[in-house]
Order: structure tokens, then C-alpha cells, then sequence
């Protein structure tokens, strides 16, 4: 009696330290895995950004006779300013959207696979790398989607719908104001990313 006794508390005590152990691993799970998280959400809520973006330019009202605004597939048509809003939804897919689903990809590397947890001085370097990144990207290429849009109606033939723009009238009532705050947005991109990379150096130099 006293051997089973003995037995049943050894087992007791080594599935009740199994318990532990196992919660303290998704505790810590949890905690490694915090900045791949809010990146991987940041990249959805890019995406949904970009589905609206997509619905907008691929008209699909127009299948029910209903337009309520310039048709932005001929403003990329049309080519000259009009290229902006192109080149600014092609970006804003690549790097707001998948770049920002890939660095989860790095975040969870170091914290989840390297077991180093972003605190301290990489701890603001990583917010600085979520909300700078993502601001300035979304900013800047929604701006030159607008000013493209903008840019390919005003010079699009009057008889089309357009205002029948030259290309100095469009630099000047449309373009010319949007050149600075696309850069200023994708300066403050870019320091994000400088960032970002600085904590990756430092955490994984770090012990």
C-alpha cells in the first residue's frame, strides 16, 4: 500500500509539473510571439486598404449602368499623370501589404525562434518601425493614387469627361501639390524601416 501510494504521488507531481510547464510555455509563447502579432494585423488591415482600392479602380458598378465618377481604368489608360495612381497601387500592394506581412515573419523569428523578447531601448525601435512604416507607406502611395487620379481626369478630353488639361496645367493645379507630402511620407517610411532594422541588429546581438 505504502509503494502505491508513493507511485500515485510520483505520478501526481510529474503530470501537475507537465501542467505548469506547459502553461508557462504558451505564457511565454505568447509574450515571444507580440510583434509578429501586431505586424500580421497591421498587414491585414493594409490589405482590407487595398481591396477597397481595388473595388474602386475595377468599377464594378459600371455592369449596372451606374457611374459616379471618372473611370480610373481610363486615367490608367491614358498614360501621363495618370501613371502615378498605377504606380502607387502597385507599390501599396508590394510594400504595404506584403512587406509588412513578411517583417512578422523576421519579429517572429528573433522572439519566437531565438527566444529574444523586444523590450527596453528595441521595444520603441519596433513601435517606431510599426507605426512610422505603416503610416508613411499607406500615406504616400494613397496620396499618389489620388494625385494620379486627379492627374489622368484633368487631362482626359472634355468630351470624355475629362477638363481637357495640358501637361503644364495638370503639374500645376494637381501634381505640384502633392510632390512634397508624398515625400515627407515616404521619408518618415523610410526611417521606419531604419528602424526596424536597427532593432533587429540590436536584439539579436543582445543576450
Amino acid at each position: 500500500m505504502i509503494i502505491k501510494r508513493e507511485n500515485r504521488q510520483v505520478y501526481i507531481n510529474t503530470h501537475l509539473g507537465a501542467i505548469f510547464d506547459l502553461g508557462k510555455r504558451n505564457e511565454m509563447q505568447a509574450i515571444q510571439s507580440k510583434w509578429a502579432s501586431r505586424f500580421i494585423w497591421a498587414a491585414i488591415i493594409q490589405g482590407l486598404i487595398a481591396v477597397i482600392a481595388t473595388v474602386l479602380i475595377a468599377e464594378p458598378l459600371t455592369y449596372f449602368g451606374i457611374t459616379w465618377y471618372y473611370p480610373p481604368s481610363k486615367v490608367i489608360a491614358g498614360g501621363g499623370g495618370g501613371t502615378w495612381m498605377f504606380t502607387g497601387y502597385v507599390l501599396y500592394l508590394i510594400v504595404g501589404v506584403v512587406a509588412i506581412a513578411v517583417t512578422a515573419i523576421f519579429y517572429f523569428y528573433i522572439e519566437g525562434t531565438m527566444g529574444r523578447v523586444y523590450t527596453g531601448l528595441t521595444n520603441y525601435l519596433a513601435w517606431g518601425h510599426l507605426v512610422f512604416m505603416n503610416v508613411g507607406v499607406a500615406g504616400s502611395m494613397l496620396l499618389m493614387m489620388y494625385g494620379g487620379y486627379l492627374a489622368g481626369w484633368s487631362g482626359a478630353a472634355v468630351s470624355s469627361g475629362g477638363l481637357g488639361y495640358t501637361n503644364y496645367q495638370i503639374h500645376t493645379h494637381y501634381l505640384s501639390h502633392f510632390q512634397n507630402p508624398i515625400g515627407a511620407l515616404v521619408m518618415l517610411a523610410a526611417l521606419g524601416a531604419v528602424l526596424g532594422g536597427l532593432g533587429f541588429v540590436l536584439r539579436m546581438r543582445m543576450k
